[in-house]
């Protein structure tokens, strides 16, 4: 435990916060910075799920697995010849071990000695009683009291309720990152963000990978996003089987096999190990969020208002326990929101209209906005440009031109709504567009701004010339 202000134990906070990930610590500093005294409650291993276990650790295996993949794929260029990576496996999960440790002590661990007013308590399991939080079990058990609290205890990989499934080894995504050795063959279930990234980049490690999921690849995205995806992942000879059925799990010293059901036929797959993507949990076992009025949804997940409140009075919450966006910058927004409603006199609404979603696949995959269905839902009149990757200087320069580059607007007002895009660079050129939203942009307006050439970004504006124009038909750099 740190006191940095004298001997509050117990006492004497303004705000108790129950986790030390990103959301706890960005709820935690801005109470802290305004001057008010802060109890932050640890809630496993001190940063959370994504510097330790998330987003850090996938994000420096996924672009050591492009580093591998680069030797192969080069020979989409003509005169360059293919070539073979040596793969240290072993040396590689301790690069990223070191990686994340250096990242925890940096961002997390070595911060707290430089706010007086936060006391760090990590002295047991956390749950809620009258008046506050008590911190460990039985005779050592300790209540830190508070007229605010803020949940912030984050979530977990989940595991998919299919028969058998109980009865052999599963890895997570966790797991999964910290293996000692390759296996030959892996089976993932859950094709969602997690399972995505993560089934490339094994495939990419030389692993034969099979990927199903109940619907289709990123069901999140726009078909025609996803179809692209599904393409190049089978054009890199991942097995994707999508809009199936679980029937069975069973193991054997081989390994493990799935029985799926697919168009009125089962089928049963056999693999070294399984992996389960289907989502994540709240982390609210223990918590005593029953007794204490807090409501949680059907998954279990806190429920919020637009202020961050829970349904119980002077509880808050925020992050991947409550039922709004899980990633990790909304779980610092939604903190920072709830620490300012909470103690600090502010009436903030929770908005994500601009938010920028990511998927680190390759090609990368993002979004921002309303994608036609939501919009037409929401009762607007729309109107969509597609623009094909084969459209965009820069991808014929860079021999790939698998993807595509989507936009909503509102066919009255002009309006931008939304838009995806799938290219290698996508995950940088969002930005542009979270821009062209936030401030109310028209697609007329985007389709006249200045791009430099040779840049995926430029997309945007082509995308935007298309929703009336033939871009098929303008010269390099058409205004």
């Amino acid at each position: 435990m740190k006191d940095g202000n004298g001997d509050r134990q117990g006492g004497g906070f303004d705000l108790v916060v129950i986790g030390a990930g990103s959301a706890g610590f960005s709820a935690s500093i801005t109470a802290a910075e305004a001057g008010k005294r802060v109890a932050l409650i640890g809630h496993g291993t001190i940063g959370g799920t994504c510097v330790n276990v998330g987003c850090v650790p996938s994000k420096a295996m996924i672009r050591a697995a492009e580093a591998v993949h680069a030797g192969p794929s080069s020979a989409r260029f003509a005169g360059i010849a293919p070539c073979e990576h040596a793969l240290d496996w072993p040396a590689l999960v301790a690069d990223k071990d070191a990686l994340v440790g250096r990242l925890r002590q940096k961002k997390y661990a070595d911060l707290l000695p430089q706010y007086d007013n936060i006391t760090y308590v990590d002295e047991g399991p956390a749950s809620l009683v009258d008046g506050g939080v008590r911190v460990g079990t039985g005779n050592g058990a300790r209540v830190f009291k508070a007229g605010r609290i803020i949940i912030a205890t984050g979530s977990a990989p989940a595991r998919p309720e299919i028969d058998g499934i109980d009865a052999v080894p599963v890895l997570d995504s966790t797991a999964l990152l910290a293996l000692e050795r390759l296996p030959e063959s892996l089976i993932f279930i859950g094709g969602g963000y997690i399972g995505a990234e993560l089934a490339q980049m094994m495939a990419r490690f030389g692993v034969r990978v099979t990927l199903l999921t109940r619907s289709r690849l990123l069901s999140g995205a726009d078909p025609e996003v996803s179809a692209v995806l599904a393409q190049a992942f089978r054009d890199e000879g991942i097995n994707l089987l999508e809009g199936l059925s679980y029937r069975s799990v069973s193991g054997g010293a081989d390994g493990v096999s799935v029985t799926i059901e697919k168009d009125g036929r089962q089928t049963t797959l056999s693999a070294a190990a399984l992996v389960a993507t289907a989502g994540r949990r709240a982390n609210t076992a223990g918590l005593g969020l029953t007794q204490a009025g807090v409501e949680t949804d059907a998954r279990g997940a806190i429920v919020v208002g637009p202020d961050m409140a829970t349904s119980a009075p002077g509880i808050f919450a925020a992050g991947d326990v409550t039922d709004r966006d899980q990633f990790v910058y909304m779980a610092a927004y939604g903190s920072k929101l709830a620490a300012r409603n909470a103690v600090l006199g502010g009436d903030g609404r929770y908005d994500n209209a601009a938010m920028p979603w990511v998927v680190f696949t390759d090609p990368q995959v993002a979004g921002v906005g309303l994608s036609a269905a939501q919009a037409e839902a929401a009762g607007l009149r729309v109107k969509t440009s597609a623009l094909p990757l084969d459209q965009v200087p820069r991808a014929l320069a860079a021999r790939s031109t698998r993807g595509l580059i989507k936009l909503v607007a509102d066919r009255d007002t002009d309006r931008l709504l939304g838009g995806q895009i799938i290219a290698p660079e996508g995950a940088d050129s969002i930005q542009t567009l979270v821009l062209a939203l936030k401030f109310s942009m028209s697609a007329q307006a985007l389709g006249e701004t200045i791009f430099p050439y040779l840049t995926t970004v430029e997309g945007l504006k082509l995308a935007a010339q298309t929703f009336d124009r033939d871009v098929a038909k303008l010269s390099c750099c058409a205004g």
